[in-house]
């Protein structure tokens, strides 16, 4: 039954490693070239209502693709690597690992305007733990596209609860939108929390609150 079990598994694994081969060979097939996406830029500078070829701007379009490069550098990265190693030497610890004060920048999927703040993430481990600043990296991961707070949350947690899979996970993220500063409402200051919780941080709110409390510097 074992063998079955095991057969069974590597084959879903290999299905979907092909799978995710596949969707990456078509995003490569169907993304725009450097220059096409250098010529959009001209467009919407043009729509803004200046002038593309000014000297001010004649050299925009090439600096903007290549801010993009770098903006949305997590489309090109995948969070399997930075977690798959993981270190056992920890004694008989069992209590949370808590880290706080995460900065990140993102943009909204919304209307593509930046999005900041921090991430703060706990998880009770179970025999293993991951590098902190792999933690850091993961945020940047997803953090480096297209986003919600809402679904940023999500995918941080996911990663860390299904690589790690520890007793439970807490995240909290704060941050302001631009969206909402800039345009629109144009309410400067305004914060947005988001939480999600698994495992042991669900179950139990007294977890709960030792995570909001060492958040904020006070220890239970």
């Amino acid at each position: 039954m074992d063998a079955v079990l095991k057969s069974l598994m590597a084959s879903a694994k290999s299905e979907a490693d092909a799978a995710a081969q596949a969707n990456a060979a078509i995003d490569a097939s169907t993304r725009p070239s450097r220059e096409e996406a250098e010529a959009a830029v001209r467009t919407l500078i043009a729509w803004a209502g200046d002038d593309p070829e000014r000297e001010g701007l004649i050299d925009t379009p090439k600096r903007v693709v290549r801010a993009y490069e770098e903006l949305y550098s997590g489309y090109r990265t995948t969070t399997g690597t930075l977690l798959d190693r993981t270190f056992g030497e920890i004694g008989n610890f069992d209590d949370l690992v808590l880290v706080r004060d995460i900065e990140f920048h993102s943009h909204c999927e919304h209307h593509m305007v930046p999005f900041v703040g921090k991430v703060h993430l706990a998880y009770f481990p179970v025999e293993r733990v991951v590098g902190l600043s792999k933690i850091a990296r993961i945020v940047d991961v997803f953090a480096r596209r297209l986003q919600t707070q809402e679904h940023l949350t999500s995918q941080i947690l996911t990663a860390i609860d299904e690589a790690l899979k520890p007793r439970g996970v807490a995240i909290l993220i704060e941050a302001e939108h631009m969206c909402m500063a800039m345009r629109g409402v144009r309410k400067s200051g305004a914060s947005t929390v988001t939480t999600q919780f698994t495992g042991v941080f669900r179950d139990d709110p007294q977890e709960q609150v030792r995570f909001m409390s060492l958040l904020r510097g006070v220890r239970s």
